[in-house]
């Protein structure tokens, strides 16, 4: 029978590393990648019986491919702490691990933000790939943020849901959309974009047009409108970042 290993990269996830960690039972190994955690997630993890790693953070893609030569397990599938997986989700998990197909597999995923269930303007399904056959995946070192999975292979798509509690608290959004600023520019300025100085205008304009109409953000009632915005916010802020470093 196919192994899974199932992997959980963590800092400070003290508040979510024990409700994480229940639902993943159902796994042949759990490994807790910590980013050297000034909190109690270490012990927390350890105490519910996962194998607990340390490696110091560098960006998203490096954390994730340590990870895959860390575990043991012939497939791999990774979760965020402040995800959850459902009973049913599990079951088709170890469902498609048993039989021949794909190499990787896309999962659905629910946002919960602002204490409600996100149904538009981009943030469902919000397929992500994280099943992988753990020797024909890697990720893409030049995307820190935002991962991209080099797949040797086909991927398919599950059915059920992955749950997200993405963020609580407009504080909770600001501070990850600040992590996330920072190596966006980093890859943007890497890559070779540039910025105009109408790109903090226009691009931001863009962003909230395409998440709240286009992608009919406005079907989440206040929600929608507060996370385009913030989106929108995030956007001007990257581009301003990315022309104040072109001019030094």
């Amino acid at each position: 029978m196919s192994t899974v290993s199932a992997v959980v990269l963590a800092f400070n996830e003290e508040k979510n590393i024990v409700d994480c960690l229940d639902t993943l039972s159902w796994a042949d190994e759990v490994l807790v990648l910590d980013s050297f955690s000034q909190d109690d997630t270490e012990r927390m993890a350890r105490e519910k019986g996962a194998e607990v790693r340390q490696r110091e953070f560098d960006d998203y893609a490096s954390q994730r491919n340590a990870a895959l030569d860390l575990a043991k397990g012939e497939w791999v599938f990774f979760v965020d702490a402040d995800e959850r997986v459902t009973a049913e989700l599990a079951e088709e998990l170890r469902d498609v691990v048993g039989r021949d197909g794909p190499n990787g597999w896309w999962v659905p995923r629910k946002n919960y933000i602002f204490g409600s269930w996100i149904r538009h303007g981009g943030w469902h399904p919000d397929y992500q790939l994280r099943l992988l056959r753990r020797n024909k995946a890697r990720y893409d070192e030049r995307r820190p943020v935002h991962e991209l999975v080099i797949l040797d292979g086909e991927a398919g798509f599950l059915r059920n849901s992955l749950i997200h509690f993405n963020y609580d608290t407009v504080q909770q959004f600001v501070e990850k959309q600040k992590r996330y600023t920072d190596l966006e520019v980093q890859m943007l300025r890497e890559s070779g974009v540039g910025a105009r100085l109408w790109s903090f205008v226009l691009q931001p304009l863009r962003q909230f047009r395409w998440r709240y109409v286009t992608l009919s953000g406005y079907r989440d009632g206040w929600r929608g409108l507060l996370l385009s915005a913030l989106l929108a916010y995030y956007e001007m802020v990257l581009y301003w970042r990315l022309w104040r470093l072109q001019q030094g």
